[in-house]
């Protein structure tokens, strides 16, 4: 299994240690995290979005624009933008991109934001118009001629899409949501379902559920795993541990001051949040180096787990996740581009090389075995 990793991009600096500052959309920094994640090795970055964010549509076609061959994962809500115009927009921007792009569906687990753009859904029934969502949005890449579609949520007649995407009639479609409703539209259309950063246990039990979604559609080998994580990085162990407390002291500082995290609830009520929770409630530390630190502080708002520790140890942490199924690591840092760079330096080729080696010796040793075979057959 081809491994991948996945940065994030964003339009000003910020982070739970830096406050945000300077324009919302500073467009020299915007081209500076694209090229920092292009130049460390990253596959992707992710264009993230919320009811506050700038367009995403707009900064990924700008992050095209001043890279050359990093790919784009453009995060959307369904339920604002017809499901055909978006599929034409997506084509558009895949073949602006030289067939870069793929998107990230997040139907939304937070009521109070999903009303600030006057979506009014409940929880089940926005998985159910994103399942529909899909549907359209698939058929208008890969329909031979006008087609009707008569839903729930939408309706239309005689849609034929002038642009489909750049290769293949259809992008890469990532996929996140922790509730049971999430996970059997996942099953359905996701190339790949993205999680938190969840312990060993919690990895396993989601993985399982989603594959068993998966196969329910007849799709069980059609389907990866993301995992997300805030890898924190040094020389030793102990230095690397010094640098989370620091981390955490900072934001401790800071979280005050950012609207998003003070809004948030004591109990969020979208289920991947709930999941950290359960899972900072166990301690600190789990699985010998998954911090929780960041995730208690901000209550659980979104990727805030960590792995602490020399690139070696981080290393051994991400092949168990691995060995459970995890082909794609979004990794983000505390501080943006410099942490970006870290990785591509003292991370990402390690975690590359290793997994090689493990293909190798597989595929070695299920040539030995058929050849083993042959033989007894002979």
């Amino acid at each position: 299994m081809s491994i991948e990793f996945i940065g994030i991009s964003a339009t000003q600096e910020s982070s739970e240690t830096h406050v945000p500052h300077g324009p919302v959309i500073d467009k020299r920094y915007v081209g500076a995290i694209a090229r920092a994640h292009e130049y460390a090795g990253f596959d992707r970055v992710l264009v993230a979005h919320s009811s506050a964010s700038p367009d995403g549509l707009q900064t990924a076609a700008y992050i095209a624009s001043q890279t050359e061959h990093l790919g784009i994962l453009l995060a959307q809500r369904p339920g604002f933008v017809s499901p055909t115009l978006a599929a034409r927009q997506f084509a558009t921007l895949d073949h602006f991109s030289d067939g870069r792009l793929a998107v990230h569906i997040i139907s939304g687990g937070d009521d109070t934001e999903q009303q600030r753009d006057g979506d009014f859904l409940d929880h089940d029934e926005r998985y159910q118009r994103s399942d529909e969502y899909l549907e359209v949005v698939k058929k208008t890449w890969t329909s031979n001629g006008p087609f009707d579609h008569d839903g729930r949520h939408y309706r239309f007649k005689g849609q034929n899409a002038g642009v489909r995407p750049f290769r293949n009639q259809h992008l890469p479609i990532y996929f996140g949501g922790s509730s049971d409703a999430a996970i059997e539209v996942a099953g359905k259309h996701a190339d790949v379902y993205a999680l938190w950063g969840e312990s060993l246990a919690q990895v396993k039990e989601t993985v399982d559920k989603v594959r068993a979604s998966a196969a329910r559609h007849g799709r069980a080998d059609k389907i990866r795993f993301s995992l997300s994580l805030r890898p924190i990085l040094a020389e030793t162990e102990a230095l690397a541990w010094e640098r989370a407390n620091h981390i955490l002291a900072k934001a401790t500082a800071n979280v005050g001051t950012n609207q998003f995290f003070t809004s948030r609830p004591t109990q969020p009520k979208n289920v991947g949040s709930q999941r950290l929770l359960a899972a900072a409630a166990q301690g600190s530390v789990i699985d010998d180096r998954l911090w929780t630190g960041i995730t208690a502080l901000t209550k659980a708002a979104g990727n805030s787990t960590s792995l602490v520790g020399t690139p070696e140890q981080v290393l051994e942490s991400l092949l168990k996740y691995y060995d459970l199924g995890i082909t794609t690591f979004l990794i983000r840092g505390f501080d943006p581009i410099a942490d970006a760079l870290q990785y591509g330096k003292e991370l990402i080729p390690l975690v590359r090389r290793a997994v090689a080696e493990r293909e190798a010796d597989a595929a070695k040793n299920t040539s030995e075995s058929g050849a083993v075979r042959l033989a007894q057959a002979a």
